[in-house]
């Protein structure tokens, strides 16, 4: 493979290509700031702070995604390259660092809200600025990218304005700037961006999945850090165990197989835009469903463990019961999404379950917590079943590449 001939040293990416560990060290930034913001919902459990923890999810989202286009065009571990990578790194660090304080500035020290927001700017900054560099030759890309740059500009702006108030104001703010770069991006005309390894864009969203599932195992732990070990706390870790493990499953018994399969099979001139409808917008919902299903997790194991603030027949009530069962929902919405996106074909079990977590969560309201997350664990065993033994054959086929 030679060198790419542009202002930076780049080396470019084959249709084949594995995520490279440069990569995978990127992540591992991103797995920070979720477990930040798992922490800050669970400080502030009210509807604004879930609401701000969704943004917040969002705006990372949006630096991560930015990335796993670029890298699917140059090697993260070659050339210049690496070292922009990992500066951005060291941005989205810092605002892993600065989210606690992202909505209320602490006494003392830096003002929190603007360090995100600065933090932010130098991120976007050094994605374009690259995707930029290596477009050169390209004018359809750099035509696009010059389209790009007024939404990211408009958010990171507003990010910076919304720095500058507080409550209401402040998350309505931040909600527009998130509005501007979503929405920006999305009128974009894809046909544009270059999306050159079907297999790298499907393993590097795959590879995020697993790392949000992560969050949500290490809920659990962080949940029960300072109580001692109980038959109750056994009980409620491994039903988390089950409910994380199932949304392994569903994801990677299937969903990572057609996605790429499809994207792979797509032309080349619409394979960008099928990459932003099913991973980029589609997979951020399933991300989101994750975090929150972690707030519930960590919620549950505090009202099992904790037997000085709480009965084991302590239903959990409000927004850690709303968090458990709305993240499940939110995650198989995102699910059937993708599959429509990508088959067009609906996923009617999914979208089943969906609604029946819908349904029981007001008839679960008063059992214990114990017996919420016990409820969630069937639902979705059931989804898993059912699903194991409906879809075999096709499933067989998928992934091993063999008619039914």
């Amino acid at each position: 493979m030679t060198t790419r001939r542009t202002p930076i040293r780049s080396q470019a990416t084959s249709e084949d290509q594995p995520v490279t560990t440069l990569e995978l060290f990127f992540d591992l930034v991103f797995v920070f700031a979720l477990t930040q913001i798992t922490a800050l919902m669970a400080h502030d459990l009210t509807w604004s702070g879930v609401i701000r923890g969704v943004l917040l999810i969002g705006l990372l989202w949006w630096s991560w995604i930015g990335f796993s286009w670029l890298c699917n065009l140059v090697k993260a571990d070659e050339g210049s390259v690496r070292g922009v990578v990992m500066a951005a790194m060291g941005a989205m660090f810092v605002i892993a660092l600065a989210i606690p304080e992202a909505f209320h500035d602490l006494d003392g020290g830096l003002p929190g809200p603007v360090v995100i927001a600065i933090a932010y700017f130098t991120f976007r900054a050094l994605h374009l600025w690259l995707f930029w560099l290596i477009a050169d030759g390209d004018k359809v890309l750099r035509r696009t990218l010059a389209r790009f740059a007024p939404s990211m500009l408009a958010g990171t702006a507003l990010l910076l304005v919304a720095s500058q108030f507080h409550g209401t104001t402040q998350t309505l703010l931040w909600g527009a700037a998130l509005a501007a770069d979503y929405g920006g991006t999305y009128l974009i005309d894809a046909r544009g961006w270059r999306l050159r390894s079907a297999a790298h864009f499907a393993e590097r969203h795959g590879l995020i999945i697993i790392i949000a599932l992560g969050e949500s195992i290490v809920a659990i732990g962080v949940g029960v850090t300072d109580l001692p070990i109980s038959w109750p706390i056994l009980v409620a870790s491994l039903l988390g165990l089950i409910v994380s493990s199932a949304m392994w499953w569903i994801y990677f018994d299937a969903t990572v197989h057609y996605g790429e399969q499809a994207l792979a099979s797509e032309p080349v001139e619409t394979r960008a835009t099928l990459g932003r409808d099913a991973y980029t917008f589609m997979h951020f919902p399933m991300v989101a469903g994750i975090v929150l299903l972690a707030l519930g997790l960590k919620k549950v194991l505090e009202y099992v463990g904790d037997t000085e603030h709480h009965q084991l027949d302590d239903p959990l009530k409000g927004i850690g019961l709303y968090a458990l069962f709305f993240g499940i929902v939110l995650y198989l919405l995102g699910h059937v999404g993708f599959k429509w996106r990508t088959t067009h074909r609906l996923g009617i079990s999914r979208l089943i379950t969906a609604a029946l977590c819908v349904i029981a969560l007001p008839l679960v309201g008063k059992v214990p917590a114990l017996g919420q997350l016990a409820v969630l664990a069937v639902l979705l065993i059931g989804l898993v079943a059912f699903e194991s033994v409906r879809f075999a054959q096709e499933r067989e086929a998928l992934k091993h590449g063999h008619s039914t």
